[in-house]
């Protein structure tokens, strides 16, 4: 399984952004899907999740609660992660992951992708 992720960028506090990630090989095996986000000189944490930890409903971390929606197409083998309301503590390199089993993803790992938020 290769994960391809985009979309990060430039944006001011307020605004929106959309990450997308990209899925390619033997995603039939897929159950688990999520984003993660790392902060310098710090360990990546798990951000949202779709199918993971033994709950189908997507999950959020409390900060982005309300902020962020998961979302996938299966159509377009595609995940995302639609962010809105965008605070500068949201800056970080955010990371895709899928699992094959329904667990807090980590087996297969996209490249990141830079969200920076101004004040």
């Amino acid at each position: 399984v290769q994960l391809q992720a985009s979309g990060g960028g430039l944006v001011q506090a307020g605004g929106s952004l959309r990450l997308s990630c990209a899925a390619s090989g033997s995603i039939r095996r897929i159950d688990a899907w999520g984003w993660y986000r790392q902060f310098p000189g710090k360990q990546r944490e798990l951000v949202a999740c779709i199918n993971c930890g033994g709950r189908t409903s997507a999950q959020y971390r409390d900060s982005v609660k309300g902020r962020f929606t998961i979302s996938r197409d299966n159509a377009r083998n595609t995940l995302y992660l639609q962010m809105d309301n965008l605070k500068p503590e949201d800056t970080a390199v955010y990371y895709c992951a899928a699992d094959n089993d329904p667990v807090i993803p980590g087996d297969y790992w996209g490249q990141g992708t830079q969200v920076t938020v101004s004040s």
